[in-house]
């Protein structure tokens, strides 16, 4: 399957992969692979392909989004391309193991200050990538923005499919947490004040681990708040029958097609339940189905005594709204700012 689109774009500053190959035997810059790859994903409309791409590049694979960084610095005359979703922060992290898996590992951003006396608070942050893609790297200017508030950051690495399944992520999640709880004092951590933030895939597993007592189990009352930036599986039957055919394919993926396995995966199944008391739900303002979703969720969290603001964001993309996230006076950094006063 082949598809023609000319150009590359930079956005907000950073390098927004395009598909790019060139007609007339000029060289390609996607192997074959990794085109189908882009189809799937985006469909054939060569219109709407850039917008895709800029919105959902995080559910490519490492491979496909390496091409693309590798192509766009090429066709600008670049030389070598960073690395795909290298850290911005020249802070260095410090790396703490949490299992035996490569992946199962927490990169830990510490201010330089001295810590208060309870120690420092903190956002463990998840990232993002279909479930199927990404790593604890994908931070952004997140570090920065939160060590300048006087919080410390943490960026999880999971396993991801098809090696491991959705409930194995959120395990990985929970070990994660448990992991810097229990280590709070000698990390220089106020455990009364861990938050949890996740971003697109990130914010579906951020949620279930603070939603579903199955995960943390009797640690879950160590989540003091939840930051999700444009999540839209909290109820994923609901989202996989609003989603077209491709998109449909990635929650397929995920969650296959037994209802009772997509409701146990769906954190509004377990909103009633004991959970976080404190959530801040952003979402895009033009993705209805994150709207619908980041509402819904919402409703049933304050029924069950949680509190739950749900804001909308203009002007953003689902990218955007994360990797822009502590850049300058914008909507998504002043809310997020405004909920870590609050502890």
């Amino acid at each position: 399957m082949r598809l023609k689109m000319l150009g590359l774009v930079v956005a907000a500053g950073m390098i927004a992969p395009v598909l790019a190959q060139q007609a007339g035997g000029q060289e390609r810059l996607l192997d074959r692979e990794c085109r189908r790859e882009v189809v799937r994903l985006c469909g054939m409309d060569r219109s709407k392909i850039r917008n895709c791409l800029q919105e959902r590049r995080s559910e490519l694979s490492a491979g496909c989004k390496q091409q693309l960084v590798q192509g766009i610095a090429k066709r600008r005359g670049a030389g070598a391309a960073p690395k795909a979703g290298t850290n911005v922060t020249t802070t260095p992290a410090r790396p703490i193991a949490y299992g035996s898996n490569a992946a199962q590992v927490v990169d830990l951003y510490l201010p330089q200050s001295t810590a208060p006396g309870t120690g420092f608070p903190l956002v463990v942050y998840v990232h993002g990538g279909g479930w199927h893609n990404g790593d604890r790297s994908m931070v952004q200017h997140k570090p920065g923005f939160f060590m300048s508030k006087g919080w410390a950051f943490a960026s999880v690495g999971y396993r991801l499919l098809p090696g491991a399944p959705v409930e194995q992520q959120a395990r990985d999640v929970a070990a994660a947490l448990r992991k810097l709880a229990d280590e709070a004092q000698s990390l220089g951590i106020d455990p009364a004040r861990i938050l949890v933030m996740g971003h697109s895939a990130g914010a579906h597993l951020a949620a279930l681990v603070a939603t579903d007592p199955t995960y943390l189990q009797a640690d879950m009352g160590r989540i003091a708040g939840v930051i999700l930036l444009d999540g839209a599986g909290y109820d994923v039957a609901r989202q996989m029958a609003d989603q077209p055919m491709i998109a449909r394919s990635i929650y397929t993926r995920a969650f296959g097609s037994d209802p009772v396995r997509q409701a146990r995966l769906s954190p509004i199944t377990h909103a009633a339940a004991p959970n976080a008391p404190r959530w801040l739900i952003l979402h895009v303002a033009r993705r209805t189905d994150a709207a619908t979703q980041s509402n819904a969720l919402a409703s049933v969290l304050t029924a069950a005594g949680a509190s739950a603001e749900v804001t909308s964001i203009d002007g953003e993309t689902h990218m955007t709204i994360n990797r822009e996230l502590g850049v300058g006076d914008n909507p998504h950094t002043r809310a997020v700012s405004d909920f870590l006063s609050g502890f």
